[in-house]
């Protein structure tokens, strides 16, 4: 009777260790998905593509050694978006944040990469420089930013939707494309606006016309990804 005893009083203590709120809940998952393993992959091995172009203008020396870059990133990626999801567990919003770094990384790079691409092309094919004029005035750059930046808001959005922000309904789809618009038009005055700003009127005659072309985006950049996080977490992808 005794022994029946002690071993339900036992069990009984077992129960109110599992079910203690101290006690670690295996509900919580501090590792990856798959699915976002996967795309922290995909995402690594596309910044380290776009970032060969950028490297030419920047870094020639860089850019021969393109082969260790894409390998860097492939690896990075993913460590650093496991380390943001294991400190969520303590601060939630770190692992939408760290998503959001990534995809803005990427973007960038979508950005800038169409923007020496463009540059390069019509240079060698057609002798164009960015600094030419057309209409009113207005440089070739600010043509060349304009395509470079809607090809990383086209990026921006399939990431963004699907990945960082993907914790709400699908019946808000359309809503949420509209929104994006409507933040994305305002991005684009904000991005094309600073770096044609600093392009045109901020110079140092120790950068050539590319490298102080990749300067100007640099500004827009922080200040457009800057309304853009405040833009989508809190108008767009809200829920």
């Amino acid at each position: 009777m005794g022994t029946t005893i002690k071993k339900s009083v036992g069990f009984s203590n077992v129960s109110r260790q599992e079910s203690s709120p101290h006690m670690p809940s295996t509900s919580i998952c501090i590792s990856m998905t798959k699915r976002d393993y996967h795309l922290s992959l995909l995402s690594g091995l596309l910044i380290g593509v776009l970032a060969s172009p950028v490297l030419k203008v920047v870094r020639a020396d860089l850019y021969i050694k393109v082969e260790f870059i894409i390998p860097f990133f492939l690896i990075a990626t993913p460590a650093g978006l496991a380390i943001a999801k294991a400190i969520s567990r303590r601060v939630s919003i770190i692992w939408e944040i760290g998503k959001f770094i990534v995809v803005g990384i990427l973007n960038t790079l979508a950005d800038w990469g169409t923007l020496v691409l463009l540059t390069l092309f019509f240079r060698k094919y057609l002798k164009i420089e960015p600094t030419y004029t057309i209409i009113s005035g207005i440089a070739i750059y600010s043509l060349y930013k304009s395509i470079s930046f809607v090809a990383a808001v086209i990026n921006s959005y399939y990431w963004n939707k699907c990945w960082t922000f993907s914790n709400h309904s699908a019946e808000k789809a359309k809503g949420d494309f509209i929104n994006f618009l409507i933040a994305s038009t305002i991005g684009f005055g904000v991005n094309v606006g600073v770096s044609t700003y600093v392009f045109s009127c901020v110079r140092l005659e120790s950068f050539n016309s590319d490298q102080w072309g990749l300067i100007g985006a640099g500004w827009g950049t922080l200040l457009g990804l800057t309304w853009n996080y405040l833009a989508y977490k809190f108008i767009v992808f809200r829920y």
